[in-house]
């Protein structure tokens, strides 16, 4: 896409100063709280970084005392800062799933949902789940969602659902669950998305999945979902445009987790550059070797890069397109690059690095997630290679015609 201008705000640089401080000061000491378990920080430890948050005036920074919404680019501003900690995101309530939860919801929400299901996020007292992905033993949905197997049928003016989720995050601990189903059966595949509170008995965590990364709240989970009643008013959005209202919340939200991760490689940057600049060897600083210092140059370099990827990302976003494609192509190419980042990190600092004595090596196991979650690099290679041929077909039909 062309014609994209990036426009940064003052509001926005100002927002993000406040929350770079803050994570920096605040968060970061907050790396070694053994307040958490194998899977994330526990909610006593998120309570009381939120609260911190909130007596500082940056929790939730990105929705403005109004309602509204900043801009990607100035979000973009935002989260880079919010993610120079692991902790970051949570700490100042622009952590997945909730910040793309409250971003759909604010988009679709018809206000009595804004009231009862949104507001409790943006205060930063309630946590949410997003039930899209199932089990790859039941056939169910993953990258491809036209395979989704939970199904919502009418009962009156209910809905009742069923099925099983998987790698639903922070549905351990959430309070609000939204869950995308099949509708229009059995004639079409067509999905709607409900709104439900949690804890509900209908909604049985299986187990809490074993995972590389420990950053988020509640961890990765299996659900089974039995009989899940749901009144008509909870419909979020339209029935059968479950589909279409993914496509509103996943552009952004692939984007939002490169800005947090890109705060968070530029941090473990910051600590292999020091590390390098104190540490010597063979008569001289790492930094000094070509091996070492070379490393770090192409970490300047895909920083740098990831960087205006994401801004250009946003951009386009709002311009008001869809993004599928560009949101496509920057989480494919910034979640290689950030990785790329944090490996290089890792073997410059050499023992140290693989060592949980800086937050270098947890940096490293959540990229190397990142990689995966929000669609696999392959998934979006293939979507843009897709692209490309029908561009080239719809080219070849125009010059016969």
């Amino acid at each position: 896409m062309t014609g994209i201008t990036l426009v940064k705000t003052a509001r926005s640089a100002e927002i993000a100063a406040r929350v770079e401080a803050f994570v920096r000061n605040v968060v970061v000491p907050y790396e070694r709280d053994p307040r958490r378990d194998a899977h994330g920080p526990t909610d006593e430890l998120v309570a009381e970084l939120r609260a911190k948050a909130r007596e500082a005036g940056v929790l939730t920074p990105h929705i403005l005392p109004d309602g509204s919404h900043l801009t990607q680019l100035e979000t973009a501003a935002v989260l880079k800062r919010a993610g120079l900690s692991p902790l970051g995101p949570v700490a100042v309530n622009v952590a997945a799933p909730d910040e793309g939860n409250m971003y759909l919801l604010g988009a679709i929400g018809t206000p009595p949902q804004k009231d009862r299901f949104l507001a409790p996020l943006v205060a930063g007292k309630a946590r949410s789940a997003f039930f899209m992905t199932e089990p790859a033993a039941d056939n169910g949905a993953g990258s491809d969602p036209s395979m989704l197997q939970t199904t919502a049928i009418r009962d009156g003016d209910d809905w009742v659902i069923n099925g099983r989720k998987a790698f639903i995050t922070g549905a351990d601990g959430a309070s609000v669950g939204i869950v995308m189903a099949r509708t229009g059966l059995p004639d079409a595949v067509k999905s709607t998305m409900f709104l439900f509170d949690l804890p509900n008995p209908a909604v049985r965590i299986e187990r809490v999945l074993d995972t590389i990364d420990s950053s988020m709240p509640g961890g990765h989970s299996i659900v089974r979902i039995d009989g899940l009643r749901v009144p008509a008013g909870q419909v979020l959005g339209e029935v059968d445009e479950g589909f279409r209202y993914a496509q509103v919340r996943l552009s952004p939200a692939r984007l939002s987790h490169c800005m947090r991760w890109h705060g968070a490689a530029t941090r473990a940057q910051e600590i292999a550059v020091s590390y390098a600049c104190r540490r010597k060897a063979f008569g001289k600083l790492l930094i000094d070797h070509e091996g070492v210092g070379f490393m770090l140059a192409d970490n300047q370099i895909d920083l740098q890069q990831a960087d205006l990827m994401i801004d250009w990302c946003a951009a386009v976003l709002d311009s008001g397109s869809l993004g599928t494609l560009e949101s496509s192509m920057a989480k494919s190419a910034v979640s290689e690059a950030l990785f790329r980042v944090a490996d290089r990190c890792v073997q410059v600092m050499g023992g140290t690095g693989v060592s949980g004595d800086t937050v270098v090596e947890q940096i490293f196991r959540e990229l190397r997630a990142f990689r995966i979650y929000d669609g696999p690099t392959e998934v979006h290679k293939w979507s843009i290679a897709k692209r490309i041929k029908r561009a080239h077909m719809d080219a070849e039909q125009g010059d016969r015609s």
